[in-house]
């Protein structure tokens, strides 16, 4: 369901209006008069210029594109602005239209597109007893009650943006009609499968050539995925039906529900796509695609497939080179530890380690650093499983478990490619422990990934893998820890009038943060799809080790003691480099209480 707003007269609109008939542009300027929101200057010249020129374009786009300002605030009234305004005047509800949020099926299946688009109108919302129908021209009703008729529902009608009604009204009719065939061409049965399709391939008839309806729909996905900002794509089999999600700012949103058919298709094209095995369906597979988001820019995108209870469950993990491969600034680096960084990975040899849980934006950082190191004197070589896109600036490799070749066999490879700077997507064992401290003795500055809560854990990490002490003092250069947060939406953000600085001094205590305090609180918008967040960004724990840092490396050493010296010599915690960003107002205090461990 998509967010409904109840009426929100912000321009100080009178009591509700009775009028009949469609909207009128001259309707629209005079009402806006009568309510101050324009001037009579204003008022003047819109109707002077809208008389010169004949447009087919919807009142309110007409009168947003002639650049009219609020009397209030001297800001332009937009067509959302004007929107929101008129569903104030007719007594209607507004509604930003969340498309995550709608069950594009069932509305598809309440209302024809034609009929849609003769009245300009889009269902929004199907339950058991009532069809939600947005509408750009909410005095216009007379087709509500053959929809009551034929739907058996009773039809509540709310207000939204024109645009987006035109924009969505293709998008979901289209979107139904490639599922339908889809499933058409799958046999015409929701439980249909794709197995006689693969067939095909004996007669030398190709998939994708006979399933156009999938096509459209697997083409769909991916730009709704890249218009939407989604990081990875799930297609999920259930019992009855087959699921996808979209995971966006690290949050999992349903976006569609298929029929398993369909969803069978739709994964064995993206398996073709990808160079997979179609036929396997018993176990895992890897894959990668190319394709081109919306601007024409090219995307990559990583597959995974996994056997479950009711089918193979697919993830597409989407590598957008504009999102992955940031400078420090954008990564989230305060200029405090950015200059570490910069410093740490200028050493020529020794081990610089990444640390955070899954999804904490390891990778980004770490690719977005050697991006940055990549010159053409410098030769770069990456060992990962797998490889999570292709940089051309450098050298990369996939390990290969099936033959024998793991991250202690590639970086002995690698030892003998004449590298300089080297990256182990993962130290998993004492096998690549070793490897990795070898390359740093023998001049190679390695950059590596780890699990840890901390920075300063890692050291007990490696020791608990085996490596000595003595070893660890002489290779270690530093540790980031990172985790990822949300980051408040600029266009909807607001002051947090009940934050108190007092609340977050307690929380870093026995820190202190000094300077400005300026918290805000999510309250969502169009752009943020209501969620109030927009964009996550990276927080950080830089620990570098120093001559005094190495004499508390003991062969049982004391966290606490590791800990306290760190920090003596700048490094400052997680949890401190989150309160900072909310004093900043960049994020909120839940944010951080959620992804940072306390300070200890």
């Amino acid at each position: 369901m998509s967010a409904v707003m109840p009426p929100k007269p912000p321009l100080n609109s009178p009591a509700h209006r009775r009028h009949a008939g469609p909207l009128d542009w001259r309707k629209l300027v005079e009402w806006l008069g009568e309510d101050g929101i324009i001037s009579a200057v204003d008022a003047q010249r819109t109707i002077a210029r809208c008389a010169q020129v004949q447009s087919a374009q919807h009142p309110i786009v007409r009168l947003a594109s002639i650049g009219m300002t609020r009397v209030a605030d001297g800001k332009p009234l937009d067509v959302e602005t004007i929107s929101q305004w008129l569903a104030g005047c007719a007594g209607l509800q507004y509604l930003r239209i969340d498309p995550l949020k709608v069950d594009v099926g069932k509305v598809a299946d309440s209302m024809s597109a034609v009929y849609a688009e003769r009245h300009k109108v889009l269902p929004v919302q199907v339950t058991a007893h009532e069809l939600v129908i947005a509408t750009s021209d909410p005095f216009v009703t007379d087709w509500v009650p053959e929809v009551e008729r034929q739907s058996k529902r009773s039809v509540r009608l709310v207000v939204a943006n024109p645009l987006e009604i035109s924009k969505f009204t293709a998008e979901f009719f289209a979107l139904a009609k490639s599922v339908k065939a889809a499933l058409k061409s799958s046999g015409g049965s929701s439980t249909a499968s794709f197995e006689q399709l693969v067939e095909l391939n004996k007669s030398n008839r190709q998939l994708d050539a006979n399933d156009q309806g999938v096509v459209q729909v697997v083409d769909w996905l991916w730009q709704y995925a890249f218009d939407q900002r989604a990081s990875d794509i799930h297609l999920e089999p259930r019992r009855e039906q087959g699921v996808i999600r979209f995971r966006i700012d690290g949050i999992l949103h349903p976006v569609y529900q298929l029929p398993m058919g369909v969803h069978n298709a739709m994964t064995a094209r993206i398996k073709l796509l990808g160079r997979m095995d179609v036929v396997e369906k018993r176990r895992p597979q890897d894959g990668r695609i190319k394709t081109r988001n919306p601007r024409g820019d090219e995307v990559e995108m990583r597959l995974s497939t996994l056997p479950t209870a009711f089918g193979e469950k697919m993830v597409m993990r989407i590598f957008d080179p504009d999102t992955t491969v940031k400078n420090l600034d954008a990564l989230g680096f305060s200029r405090h530890d950015a200059e570490r960084w910069e410093q740490l990975v200028k050493r020529p040899h020794g081990i610089v380690l990444v640390t955070g849980p899954t999804g904490s934006g390891k990778t980004t950082t770490l690719y977005s650093t050697l991006k940055r190191l990549a010159t053409e004197e410098v030769n770069i070589n990456t060992i990962e499983d797998p490889i999570e896109m292709i940089e051309p600036a450098f050298n990369q490799t996939q390990v290969q478990p099936m033959l024998n070749f793991g991250f202690p066999e590639g970086l002995r490879s690698l030892m003998r490619q004449d590298p300089d700077i080297i990256m182990v997507g993962e130290i998993r064992d004492l096998q690549t422990a070793e490897m990795a401290v070898q390359a740093a003795l023998t001049g190679h500055l390695v950059f590596s990934t780890l699990h840890t809560n901390d920075a300063p854990s890692a050291v007990s990490r490696l020791m608990e893998l085996g490596v000595p002490n003595y070893l660890i003092n002489a290779t270690l250069l530093g540790v980031l820890a990172q985790r990822l947060v949300r980051t408040l939406c600029g266009s909807c953000r607001q002051p947090d009038e009940n934050a108190r600085r007092e609340t977050l001094a307690e929380l870093v205590k026995p820190w202190q943060i000094t300077g400005s305090y300026r918290p805000y609180k999510p309250v969502g918008c169009v752009d943020c799809r209501m969620t109030g967040f927009r964009g996550r960004m990276g927080l950080y724990e830089l620990l570098t080790v120093t001559e005094a840092f190495k004499e508390k490396v003991s062969k049982e050493p004391n966290m606490d003691a590791l800990r306290r010296q760190a920090i003596s010599e700048g490094m400052r915690p997680l949890r401190l480099a989150g309160a900072l960003k909310v004093a900043e107002g960049l994020t909120t205090l839940e944010e951080i209480l959620a992804t940072t461990p306390p300070l200890s």
